[in-house]
């Protein structure tokens, strides 16, 4: 199977940035991907609460969908967007992953679990729980002789949710992302090399990339990472491009077979010393 990764320069209005999509997802079809991962945010990649509310609408009838849909169905490919902002009843977003089949119809769907809360040194707070409700459902889907799993950038510091995702049978695991440029250059290539080896499943990683037009910027350096943790392809990061990549089911079986870590998991319990002797 070929898959791609669609990297992303995503600004503040829906419509420049299905173009952008719609442009990436047809060169990627036709160079053979039959799977296109975008990045987190695709659609709208807003300023604040208020320019998001301004312009991410409801699940019905939204246009964003309809239009992701009729492009999955013209190019006969699974087009999974990364996610978008879906406005909820009370007054906060779900961080949705959507992933369209080949005619275009919903063959799942997965709200962002992990949410971003803390507090930065020398910088404010910041609380993405303000804006947006965390989903509580881990979320697999087939994919060809493949099985998908879903996640959502932060979601990627825990290990729990991808090792749930491989012991229910994920053999490839997407990771869109919005990761900001010191986090990622830090982090992002071990943490995404880490997830693939602890769960001997592919990691297809599509990014945000370069500086956008809500003033931040993103890392980029989209990738797809093997069963065994090599680094299939990787791009740069200054703006979108397409990562492509042939996956095959039998490498999955060749590295859970070299390094049986899911299956030599053992329950245990958790002693902690509070008396303080030796």
């Amino acid at each position: 199977m070929r898959i791609a990764a669609l990297q992303m320069n995503s600004g503040t209005e829906p419509g420049p940035n299905l173009d952008q999509l719609e442009g990436l997802a047809r060169d990627a079809a036709g160079q053979g991907a039959t799977y296109l991962l975008s990045p987190e945010v695709s659609i709208v990649f807003a300023e604040n609460r208020d320019g998001l509310r301004a312009v991410a609408g409801p699940w019905e009838n939204n246009p964003a969908i309809a239009r992701v849909s009729a492009l999955a169905a013209e190019l006969g490919v699974h087009l999974h967007l990364g996610s978008l902002a879906v406005a909820l009843p009370d007054g906060r977003f779900a961080n949705r992953s959507v992933l369209f089949r080949p005619d275009g119809s919903i063959g799942a769907t997965y709200d962002k679990i992990h949410l971003f809360d803390a507090t930065l040194p020398g910088l404010r707070h910041y609380r993405e729980s303000e804006t947006y409700a965390g989903g509580s459902e881990a979320v697999l889907a087939p994919l060809g002789d493949m099985t998908i799993g879903f996640t959502i950038c932060y979601d990627v510091r825990f290990p729990a949710l991808h090792r749930a995702l491989a012991e229910a049978g994920a053999t490839l695991i997407a990771v869109p992302a919005a990761f900001t440029v010191p986090t990622g250059q830090a982090h992002w290539s071990v943490l995404l090399r880490a997830r693939a080896i602890e769960t001997g499943a592919y990691i297809v990683a599509a990014a945000q990339a370069g500086q956008h037009q809500n003033g931040r910027a993103t890392y980029g350096h989209s990738m797809v990472i093997d069963p065994w943790g090599r680094i299939i392809v990787e791009l740069g990061g200054d703006g979108p491009g397409i990562a492509l990549a042939d996956i095959d089911r039998a490498a999955v079986t060749e590295a859970r077979a070299k390094v049986p870590a899911l299956d030599n998991a053992r329950p245990f319990s958790l002693s902690v010393n509070t008396s303080g002797a030796a």
